[in-house]
């Protein structure tokens, strides 16, 4: 059988504000009631006290100070007697009541001066109900009799009435007022979880362009919070799939396109050297040129590899102190006739005593690569290879004079297969567009960063730093 929220909401409160008021309610007529009681009580006691304090101080005079107290109490309708420690009345007040029908226990507890207090009682003086109490008279400690004051109990029951009938009025207009704001907010739980529901539904059948009104009040709202999280990372993450499924596909017509070339010389190659149709004289230039594609295809290869490894952490760094300028100085020479070629200048400039904590040949890696993209779309211009120190870090910095990067690109090129110029097709280095992917990777692994910052026609700048 299903139960709905709402209901379960609805009477969760009620019951709880039910049996809250009920037991408050109980709590304060019992309470009260004990309160009147006890008030009828203590008036009946000083009463008593005063007629016994009054006949202490003036003995003589015992029937006048009865015969006041007598008119007095009379008025307020209450009846006292006097008796003796046998419990005869010594002095009679006609409409005062005799003390009798005192149990074993209540006598003992009056021969020894306790006073015995009774709130309600309906048998001992065979009319209405009465509150009664006994106060012992002691003569130097000697029990000698005492006083008997009794009250009726109706003006105490009818006050008692009114004031439960008045909480009866207040209990059930708080019953009223508790069942309709326990509607109201519940309703309010419903909408905000209905709403929920509904965006979940939407999620389920593909459509991530979902929000839903979240705030930090309660765990609705936090949970509403979490969902508009969950539904950002999934859209983020829906994007980043679509956007790695078009770089694989221009990945493939990449490959395709560069592999193809290459197999295609390869083969003719061995074909023309298996025929005998090439030349003698041309033979060493075929084999050369078969060299050259096959180790084309092999950087390829060994870079897909490498860049797989550093994405698992299958690599392990054996950092260690090196001086930067030895390692920017050796970049320098590798680097020189590639430059050369494109009529470039590498400069060096750092000082000798900065120092780098990194993995030599892993920092070499990064360095050639970034070196390389320098000298690729650079053209009759400089390279300068920086390095300085401070407090907490060592700074590199890569700078051409080249073409530069278009401002929305330059986040991009982090990406794997990511091309900036779809046109570089026959580039010798990084062909494929994974060089900037593996520095990346190899940079946060030395927990580094690197970030560019690069104009369109003024050049690019690469900025690494390692933490020392």
């Amino acid at each position: 059988m299903k139960f709905r929220y709402f209901y379960q909401q609805f009477f969760s409160h009620i019951s709880i504000i039910l049996v809250a008021f009920l037991l408050l309610s109980l709590l304060f007529a019992h309470y009260l009631e004990n309160l009147v009681y006890k008030n009828k009580a203590d008036e009946l006691i000083s009463y008593g006290k005063a007629i016994i304090s009054n006949i202490d101080q003036n003995p003589i005079a015992t029937a006048q100070i009865l015969s006041q107290y007598n008119d007095v109490l009379a008025a307020r309708k209450i009846g006292f007697s006097m008796f003796d420690q046998d419990g005869k009345i010594y002095l009679v007040n006609n409409r005062g009541p005799a003390i009798k029908a005192l149990q074993p226990k209540e006598w003992r507890k009056l021969t020894n001066g306790q006073t015995i207090i009774v709130q309600s009682d309906y048998k001992r003086f065979g009319q209405e109900g009465v509150t009664f109490v006994v106060l012992p008279y002691l003569d130097h400690g000697r029990f000698i009799g005492g006083v008997l004051l009794t009250s009726p109990i109706s003006g105490s029951s009818a006050m008692i009435s009114q004031i439960n009938k008045i909480l009866l009025y207040t209990i059930l207009l708080a019953f009223g007022v508790s069942f309709l704001q326990s509607w109201y907010l519940s309703r309010i739980h419903m909408k905000r979880i209905k709403r929920l529901r509904e965006a979940t539904s939407q999620v389920s059948s593909g459509n991530y362009n979902v929000h839903v009104q979240s705030s930090n009040f309660d765990e609705i709202g936090e949970l509403a919070e979490d969902f508009n999280h969950m539904v950002n990372k999934i859209n983020a993450s829906m994007e980043e799939i679509e956007s790695l499924e078009n770089r694989r596909r221009q990945f493939m017509a990449d490959v395709s396109h560069e592999m193809r070339t290459p197999l295609t010389t390869i083969s003719g190659v061995i074909e023309g050297l298996r025929n005998n149709m090439i030349p003698e004289e041309d033979r060493e230039k075929g084999i050369n040129l078969v060299s050259k594609e096959a180790r084309r295809l092999i950087r390829l290869v060994n870079e897909n590899l490498d860049y797989e490894k550093i994405r698992s952490n299958q690599i392990q760094l054996y950092k260690e102190e090196i001086q930067l300028i030895e390692i920017l100085e050796i970049l320098q020479d590798q680097l020189s006739i590639q430059a050369e070629e494109k009529n470039n200048h590498i400069v060096v400039e750092a000082d000798h005593d900065v120092m780098i904590n990194a993995d030599y040949d892993r920092l070499l890696q990064i360095l050639i690569n970034i070196t390389k993209n320098s000298i690729q779309f650079t053209t009759n211009g400089t390279i300068w290879l920086r390095g300085k120190s401070e407090q907490n870090e060592t700074i590199i910095e890569i700078e051409d004079t080249g073409i530069g990067i278009d401002s929305n690109e330059v986040e991009n090129i982090w990406h794997r297969f990511y091309k900036a110029d779809l046109s570089r097709r026959s580039n010798p280095y990084g062909e494929f567009g994974l060089g900037l992917s593996i520095v990346k990777q190899l940079v946060l692994l030395h927990n580094g960063t690197i970030h560019v910052n690069s104009e369109k026609g003024k050049g690019t700048k690469f900025v690494i730093r390692f933490p020392k």
